[in-house]
């Protein structure tokens, strides 16, 4: 086992990340941007290093300053997380070139996967049933095998990921303008604007299968997750298990996960992708060279670290567990917390996290990125925690998410948990008859406003200001007393017990 590992990542990933280094008795290094410099992973990690300016393209996916980091440090093996340079090829070979260990697959199979269309192909040659579509063609070409399809189609970028360069086409009259807008994104997402189309499967689950496999040829499943609840193909709210999968299919499409996984020689953990239609068919759809968000449901029904076998399988170990030792027991909800404002249309909130109460207590766990104090910042993705719950049964795990939502307080900033606590209350959910397109259906543009919001964000700005300047603040409450008046923080308190 290496001693001393390199997160090239930041928030709540890179902060989860070292505690497991630590449980596993290693030496941790951050690396962090100017925006990042009082950030939480910076401070919880033994060594921290500046890589440069807030813009991720001049920081955290410059691949020569992690590597020098890596180098002045001593790092022996390198994490990369989610996101940023996670499932880039050239990162993983720079790694191996660079004599340091990454905690991944091999470069070849990141590149192999990475590519949509190439990944289809290949699975198609194993056995694997893909999901009905196209090669990367000319627009003409695509819009005369769209009608082959029949519509609605999907349009998506072959070297895709996170949503970019993605668009659902109902009708034939919507595609040519969904073929230019995708191409153009997925041009500035990814640097290729190959696409391709792939036939939509009417309500559909998204049903992933979790895969850890070691340099040794060992290969085992841990269940699947439910990802559904999504919007714009963004997972919000993930489980596991599904409430969709019986124990029949769960075995099923846990053996053609590993059929998928051996068919390119994976190696690591990593996530196998399906559609799942209403008569029990699931389709192939990606898979992901990586650690995924969702991974703590995973963890919570089985009891395994993934993070930790991640880092025993980069070092050599063969893996502790058997197909017959993988038995999930309850059920787990995990709610991505985002610094977004339900209340209008989930715009990106930014600033000063100035009240931070987490929720605790039996079955809660929080992975967080942010504390009181901190700056919420507007350079990287919105997602600073992530709340997940574990309950003996779907029923229990909802109940204990609600009641942790209600616990959760973050001030200074908006936040998606007003959103997930109405997902928590509707009945579509509660019955689990919930599908792919069940947030468009039902909640599209986000959460009414509510009355007394526009009062409530006054005052709260009011409070975060004051908060910032001392003086200030006490002059204003001087002033209020003075005339007679009710001072900011108690118009707060009582609009608070309104909302509740």
């Amino acid at each position: 086992m290496f001693r001393k590992v390199l997160i090239a990542n930041r928030g709540e990933i890179a902060v989860r990340i070292i505690r497991a280094c630590e449980e596993r008795g290693l030496q941790t290094v951050a690396v962090y941007s100017d925006a990042d410099r009082h950030a939480l992973h910076v401070r919880r990690a033994n060594e921290a290093y500046h890589i440069g300016p807030p813009p991720a393209s001049e920081s955290y996916l410059r691949i020569d300053r992690i590597l020098d980091v890596a180098h002045r440090s001593g790092a022996e093996a390198i994490h990369p997380g989610y996101g940023f340079l996670a499932e880039n090829p050239a990162f993983a070979r720079a790694c191996e070139e660079a004599g340091v260990v990454f905690v991944g697959p091999p470069a070849e199979v990141i590149a192999a996967m990475g590519d949509k269309v190439a990944a289809r192909r290949r699975m198609k040659e194993a056995g694997i049933p893909v999901v009905p579509g196209t090669e990367c063609l000319p627009d003409e070409a695509l819009i005369a095998a769209a009608g082959d399809l029949g519509y609605p189609v999907m349009v998506k970028a072959a070297a895709g990921g996170g949503g970019k360069g993605m668009r659902l086409v109902r009708c034939p009259e919507e595609l040519p303008s969904a073929l230019e807008a995708a191409r153009r994104e997925a041009k500035a997402a990814f640097g290729d604007d190959r696409i391709y189309l792939e036939k939509v499967i009417p309500n559909a689950r998204h049903i992933e299968i979790q895969i850890l496999a070691d340099t040794h040829g060992n290969i085992v499943h841990l269940g699947e997750r439910e990802c559904s609840i999504q919007r714009r193909h963004q997972k919000l709210i993930e489980e596991a298990p599904s409430i969709a999968v019986d124990d029949e299919l769960r075995q099923r499409m846990g053996e053609v996960a590993i059929q998928a996984a051996r068919a390119v020689g994976y190696v690591n953990a990593g996530t196998v992708e399906f559609l799942l239609d209403r008569d029990g068919n699931f389709y192939f759809l990606e898979m992901n060279t990586r650690l995924q968000v969702e991974h703590p449901v995973t963890e919570m029904v089985t009891g395994i670290d993934i993070v930790k076998e991640q880092l025993a399988i980069a070092s050599g170990r063969r893996l502790r567990y058997r197909q017959e030792d993988i038995a999930p027991k309850g059920w787990a909800i995990e709610c991505r917390i985002t610094a977004e404002d339900p209340y209008n249309g989930f715009l990106p909130s930014s600033g000063r996290v100035v009240v931070l109460q987490e929720p605790t207590g039996p079955g809660v766990r929080v992975e967080s990125g942010i504390y009181e104090g901190f700056e919420v910042s507007f350079y990287y993705d919105p997602m600073i925690a992530k709340l997940i719950v574990w309950g003996e049964t779907r029923a229990e795990a909802i109940l204990r998410m609600r009641r942790a939502l209600r616990e959760y307080r973050i001030g200074g900033i908006q936040t998606s948990i007003p959103f997930h606590q109405k997902i928590m209350d509707h009945t579509e959910f509660i019955w689990g008859t919930f599908d792919t397109e069940f947030l468009e259906r039902r909640l599209g543009g986000g959460l009414a406003p509510r009355p007394e919001m526009e009062e409530w964000q006054r005052v709260a700005a009011i409070a975060a200001t004051l908060v910032a300047h001392e003086r200030g603040r006490r002059a204003i409450i001087l002033s209020h007393e003075r005339n007679g008046r009710t001072s900011p923080w108690k118009q707060a308190a009582r609009i608070e017990a309104l909302r509740r």
